[in-house]
């Protein structure tokens, strides 16, 4: 199975470069993101992105923390876009589970994006959840694990056998750290995968022999020497 590559991002001249690419295949943004871009009204900024973005799959987050806030803006944001993914995140701050609203979107056929999640057993929750028509991305934070100290493989291999029986949710291997993520989620069979640009940029160059790899490292380690004049012997 081929994985596919979104490109995950906020900021709006990096969204018009990487729309063009052939390999990123959709986009997806949070909260964080966002602040970063410097948004300032949400709904505005999203809406620049969308009018980029109209044939590519786009997730967009809510931020509310309660669940009529989180239901009103999650069919806000549906509304601004067919092609729309409304990101709603496994549990609310409270770490209480949203599998409630997850179920009500899913039912009336909002494309949804559950994000924060990190385990199998979160997987089984939602997917309990679920009908098996309306399209649902389950995204496992694989770099956030790792941080931690956590080997994220396991998980995703239960999950992704989990989701086989539900033919419209795809698994997303999220908080991507190093290009070589791309080629864990190939093999285990992720049927997505959110990248930052400049790791986006390196895979498109992946094929260098370890020959030239060895090469190219030395090369850079006399440039610097030389640059900064270094001596040991007078």
């Amino acid at each position: 199975m081929k994985t596919k590559i979104f490109c995950d991002i906020a900021e709006i001249n990096t969204i018009k470069k990487f729309n063009k690419k052939k390999i990123v295949k959709g986009f997806t943004t949070n909260p964080s993101l966002m602040r970063k871009a410097g948004a300032k009204d949400y709904k505005t900024y999203s809406k620049k992105i969308l009018k980029i973005c109209k044939n590519k799959p786009v997730s967009l987050e809510v931020f509310a923390d309660e669940y009529f806030e989180m239901k009103k803006q999650a069919f806000e944001i549906n509304s601004w876009a067919k092609n729309v993914y409304v990101k709603i995140p496994l549990v609310n701050s409270k770490g209480k589970f949203m599998g409630k609203i997850i179920k009500e979107l899913n039912s009336q056929n909002i494309k949804l994006n559950i994000t924060a999640v990190y385990t199998s057993i979160q997987v089984k929750e939602i997917l309990k959840k679920l009908n098996k028509k309306s399209k649902v991305i389950i995204s496992i934070f694989a770099g956030r694990a790792a941080d931690a100290g956590k080997d994220p493989v396991p998980e995703f291999k239960k999950s992704i056998a989990l989701a086989k029986k539900f033919k419209n949710v795809e698994i997303l291997w999220a908080s991507v750290r190093e290009p070589y993520n791309f080629l864990q989620a190939k093999q285990l069979g992720c049927h997505l995968i959110t990248i930052p640009p400049k790791i986006i940029e390196k895979i498109e160059h992946f094929g260098q022999t370890f020959e030239n790899l060895t090469k190219d490292t030395v090369k850079n380690f006399l440039t610097d020497s030389r640059k900064s004049k270094f001596k040991i012997t007078d």
